[in-house]
């Protein structure tokens, strides 16, 4: 019995073979707070009686004691520590277990982690952006010099004119809608720009133009757009703040107090050029019945078929935002507008000579280029 007892403690005594060649190095292509630790794993793992369970991983900073900060299944080889401070250097300390004994620690050397200045594995976004900027780059400076950018014509675009001039005719007034967002929304800063045009030609005609709007701060830009649109048409005195006016930050609100003006003021032309949500059928079909020409203009997927239904011209999606660069003829805007359309058509040609390659077969061209 004696004999027994002796067996079984001394089998309890002898512990797990130790991993070896433990290595510990900083993350790469991260943004820093991560260390990743491997080692080899233990010659018991996974034979024999003293089968490994799991590995122990520990840490410690400084003089700090080390504390276990998780834990690897058995097999594993490799460890990451996602919660460190860069700069600060810590030691690791991998331990074997069986479930019973621990087998003998293996510390690792220090080490920082940082963060990266550049993620390796997105060259192709390098590519892409550096393409893009000299094409904007180049096509601006081009604009600044004078020369002549071509714009595709935008039918919407097109009929701004002839709207405010048949208004102007059956001597109505011309509302213009900016939608309902603040003017942190870039589809309202391009709604203020065709303001801006569209003001012009009403001052240039004489005729009213309403700006009824649904936040304060789109109210007083509005007013200071208009009014320098009328500066600049020779017509400071025929310029009324009170017809810009700020209804209500509610939706509904919004959209019943503009519905009223509609059907009091009977406008010859409406515009509805920003960000639009529920509210824009009905927007558009109080306009519809007050017989005005409508033009609209919306990044809005989902308010889209409304515009397209309801109104006579619709600008889609990045019309809305190539209308402010067609009508301001700014260069900066045309230019911008311009590089980026040569910009998509580079990338649009290179993924379908990619995927000829890859049709033909050509795949170590491919594994070839996106080594760079």
């Amino acid at each position: 019995m004696l004999i027994v007892v002796l067996v079984i403690a001394a089998q309890l005594a002898v512990t797990p073979a130790s991993p070896t060649d433990i290595q510990v190095y900083d993350r790469t292509n991260d943004a820093g707070g991560s260390i990743v630790i491997s080692w080899t794993k233990s010659a018991d793992d996974g034979a024999g009686a003293d089968a490994i369970v799991e590995y122990q991983i520990l840490r410690s900073s400084g003089e700090e004691e080390f504390e276990i900060i998780g834990t690897a299944a058995p097999g594993s080889e490799k460890f990451i520590d996602g919660n460190t401070l860069d700069g600060t250097l810590y030691r690791y300390v991998i331990r074997a277990s069986d479930g019973i004994a621990l087998s003998e620690p293996l510390i690792s050397m220090p080490i920082a982690s940082r963060a990266q200045w550049f993620h390796a594995g997105r060259v192709n976004i390098l590519v892409a952006l550096v393409l893009l900027s000299f094409f904007v780059l180049w096509f601006i400076r081009k604009a600044k010099k004078g020369e002549k950018l071509y714009i595709r014509p935008i039918a919407g675009l097109e009929a701004v004119d002839d709207a405010v001039g048949r208004a102007t005719e059956m001597g109505r007034p011309i509302m213009y809608v900016p939608g309902i967002m603040d003017m942190d929304n870039i589809q309202t800063i391009a709604s203020m720009i065709i303001l801006g045009r569209v003001a012009r030609k009403a001052a240039s005609y004489e005729t009213p133009l309403l700006v009824p709007c649904c936040r304060s701060i789109v109210m007083s830009a509005a007013q200071e757009i208009v009014k320098e649109a009328y500066l600049d048409a020779g017509r400071p005195d025929t310029y009324d703040a009170d017809k810009i006016r700020y209804l209500t930050d509610d939706q509904f609100g919004y959209a019943a107090g503009v519905d009223g003006i509609m059907l009091r003021e009977k406008p010859g032309a409406i515009f509805y050029m920003g960000c639009f949500y529920a509210e824009s059928l009905i927007l558009a079909e109080t306009g519809h019945s007050t017989g005005a020409i409508q033009i609209a203009g919306t990044a809005m997927p989902s308010q889209l078929p409304f515009f397209v239904t309801a109104c006579d011209y619709t600008l889609i999606g990045e019309e809305l935002f190539a209308a402010s660069a067609y009508l301001g003829n700014e260069p900066l805007l045309l230019g911008s507008l311009k590089g980026q359309d040569w910009g998509k058509a580079v990338m649009i040609f290179i993924l379908v000579v990619g995927v000829i390659l890859v049709t033909l077969g050509f795949t170590n061209i491919i594994n070839w280029l996106t080594t760079f």
